[in-house]
């Protein structure tokens, strides 16, 4: 009679988790290692919560510097509460998803006046805050308070799925996964096991080639038990991401000034400052041609970009005019091109500005694109 193999699963453990945090952690500048903490030292909410936010949807490199440099500028809450808007919406210029400059600057306001420059210590009191969700609520809940929160990024999502073989596809199957990681949370040690998960995804777990043989939930991982962990977290199938058309006007005057004005507060890159372009949206076309300028000048065509956004690709027509003589203000302000790095652009319009004068950015790097951290936070 022909017997069937099976294979016997160990459980998750947490503390097998914690173990191998101990030893292969990663040093990140917002972090109180296991060793700091053995030596009595305690996690900053304030560094807790700002690399949480900066976190979102963008890779833990291109985080570093933002993160220096806005501790450098303001390294408390209070400081930052204290910030002009301008300069703190210029501070993150490159990092994308500028809603999450206007909630920074609005939870920071909010700490400072309602809560005496102190985080409030539960997820609920964070959640209550401008700006902060349930995962950034979680995150900081556990990391800097050590409550029993169940932490869920994009990383945690893959150890996850992958350690229960979880088939429904994200985002439904989200729920299931929190619940998941909610009862393999433990009370001792939560904030270290929230970045143990996030660690294990991001040096381990990874989405290709995941090194199971060095996992310590290798011994209980459904989808390595089935021979297929990478097909694990299933997603849904994704949509094609319609493509908007525009166009944008770099005006350089006799005294090398560019001409910039500020979008509205409103909506995407709300209260960023931009050239001047046309009304395009997600949703609808701006206009491309020449009868969109802002006002008269000898505009010649200077090539097009393209910038993708979460949503949709935009594709801008460049417009370039020079030695404009006049310096009306046409509801803006002129900034010199060697001092741009200090104006809050957004890097599709660093781009725009690139293309119409190549050296304007000489000593600045103009990501073409920002990976990713999901964190269920959007723009």
């Amino acid at each position: 009679m022909r017997q069937i193999m099976t294979t016997i699963l160990e459980s998750p453990s947490a503390a097998r988790l914690l173990a191998w945090y101990d030893r292969h952690h990663r040093d990140l500048p917002w972090r109180v290692s296991p060793a700091m903490a053995a030596r009595g030292v305690k996690p900053d909410p304030y560094r807790i919560w700002l690399s949480e936010v900066m976190l979102q949807q963008t890779t833990v490199p291109a985080v570093k510097s933002y993160f220096a440099k806005f501790l450098e500028r303001w390294p408390t809450v209070n400081d930052l509460a204290a910030a002009a808007t301008d300069d703190v919406m210029a501070a993150w210029a490159g990092l994308g998803y500028y809603a999450r400059a206007r909630n920074l600057k609005k939870c920071a306001e909010a700490v400072a006046a309602e809560h005496g420059g102190r985080f409030p210590d539960t997820e609920e009191g964070l959640r209550a805050l401008p700006g902060i969700g349930d995962y950034t609520s979680a995150a900081v809940a556990a990391i800097a308070f050590n409550r029993q929160a169940a932490v869920m990024d994009g990383n945690v999502e893959r150890v996850i799925s992958r350690l229960y073989a979880i088939s429904t596809p994200l985002p439904g199957a989200k729920p299931e996964m929190k619940q998941k990681v909610a009862l393999l949370t433990p009370a001792d040690r939560p904030g270290d096991f929230a970045q143990a998960m996030m660690d294990l995804g991001a040096t381990i777990c990874t989405p290709k080639r995941p090194v199971c043989s060095l996992c310590p939930f290798n011994g209980a991982c459904q989808a390595l038990a089935g021979h297929d962990p990478e097909h694990f977290p299933v997603k849904a199938a994704k949509k094609d991401k319609p493509v908007r058309q525009g166009a944008a006007f770099v005006a350089v005057n006799d005294e090398g000034e560019i001409f910039l004005r500020r979008r509205v507060e409103s909506g995407l890159l709300g209260g960023m400052a931009e050239v001047p372009t046309t009304g395009w949206t997600a949703r609808i076309d701006g206009e491309t041609g020449i009868e969109a300028a802002p006002f008269p000048a000898d505009w010649q065509p200077a090539g097009t970009v393209t910038h993708v956004f979460t949503h949709f690709e935009l594709r801008l027509s460049i417009w370039r005019a020079k030695s404009i003589s006049q310096k009306d203000n046409h509801d803006g302000w002129w900034a010199p091109v060697t001092n741009l790095e200090e104006q809050a652009l957004p890097t599709v319009m660093k781009k725009a500005i690139a293309q119409a004068i190549p050296d304007a950015f000489a000593k600045a790097r103009i990501p073409e694109k920002l990976g990713k951290r999901k964190s269920g936070t959007n723009l």
